[in-house]
């Protein structure tokens, strides 16, 4: 099933903060509660977010009674605002979010208060539907790089979880595997909120594809060792000069691959390229609650001590020459980045 999906007038998503234990559906019927699940991570993923997103914004539609057209466009871009706010690093946020206010806005002159909340609804759908596809468009632009037998690090949860089916990152695998290819995956735990141990695993679980949980100071090793042929992760923004900005620990993830001769593969949908940003220096950078990293515990114990502090960065920016190559749906960019994904978004 979806990860994101509306039904019964309603928004309704996966909550992905009790995966594995439990799997459970969780309903929305307005923006901000969209807004405050965004933050929270009942949905994540930069592709399954702006599809939240999107549908928070048909919700605000709906919430508004006014038959004004300037009315309720003007309660539609107080929403935009809100649910643009809920998380930064994530481009497809607001790529999506700016998608939809585009339809509405483009018509507002012209359709009643009723007809522009039916529009804003199919274009969250479309935006939904439309990530479907080009997951699997880039699944099948990326399998080509995988080679019978390969074993793969992968970093935190890029499957069908992140996205609203399918999955980037983990979709290449999965894609490789479903045309008979011996893959193994070693998951990155993903430290400290460990959506690979927690969803790449179950997902992987689903697949029937074999894998090993490793801790993510782990990787080092088995790149060292020659017991990895590839990394593949995802991007929640990448900027045109290829910088990725992806769940904390990519860059290390990436350092090792490339001091080992390990080739390293962000798998990113064209909406989450970011062309006004020069370089990876400009991505605005998620720091969240530090309850995420105090509140670990082992064997049933609190890890920290009781007047610990902490900082939690929830992403960093792999640089461009660690970068192999990006997968997209129109295609595999190679360096130099700065023409390949240009033609990559635009066509030219």
């Amino acid at each position: 099933m979806r990860t994101v999906f509306w039904e019964d007038n309603q928004l309704k998503m996966i909550d992905q903060r009790i995966l594995p234990g439990r799997f459970e559906i969780v309903s929305f019927r307005d923006h901000k509660s969209v807004a405050q699940a965004i933050k929270d991570m009942v949905v994540r993923g930069a592709p399954a977010i702006g599809a939240a997103a999107a549908f928070g914004l048909a919700l605000a539609g709906f919430e508004s009674a006014s038959s004004s057209t300037s009315d309720l466009l003007a309660h539609l871009q107080t929403a935009s605002a809100t649910l643009k706010s809920a998380r930064p690093t994530a481009v497809n946020l607001a790529w999506a979010v700016d998608r939809v206010m585009g339809v509405a806005a483009g018509v507002g002159g012209e359709r009643s208060a009723e007809e522009i909340r039916r529009l804003v609804l199919e274009e969250a759908q479309r935006i939904a539907d439309e990530d479907v596809e080009i997951n699997k468009r880039m699944a099948e632009h990326g399998a080509q790089l995988i080679n019978d037998g390969d074993t793969v690090i992968h970093h935190c949860n890029t499957g069908a979880l992140a996205t609203v089916d399918w999955g980037t990152a983990l979709g290449v695998i999965r894609m490789a595997h479903e045309q008979g290819k011996r893959v193994h995956v070693l998951v990155d735990e993903t430290r400290p909120r460990l959506q690979g141990a927690r969803l790449t695993a179950w997902e992987l679980e689903q697949y029937g594809i074999p894998y090993e949980i490793i801790t993510d100071n782990m990787a080092g090793y088995f790149l060292k060792a020659g017991k990895a042929q590839k990394c593949f992760v995802g991007s929640d923004r990448t900027a045109a000069n290829g910088d990725v900005a992806n769940k904390i620990g990519t860059y290390m993830l990436a350092l090792a691959a490339c001091d080992n001769g390990v080739p390293f593969y962000p798998v990113v949908p064209t909406s989450t390229i970011d062309l006004s940003l020069a370089h990876g220096d400009l991505i605005p950078i998620e720091e969240r609650d530090p309850q995420e990293v105090l509140g670990l515990e082992f064997m049933g114990e609190r890890v920290t001590p009781k007047n610990a502090k902490a900082r939690n960065i929830a992403f960093d920016v792999t640089p461009a020459r660690l970068v192999t190559a990006i997968v997209t749906e129109n295609g595999v960019a190679y360096p130099p980045f700065e023409t390949s994904l240009r033609k990559a978004v635009l066509g030219k």
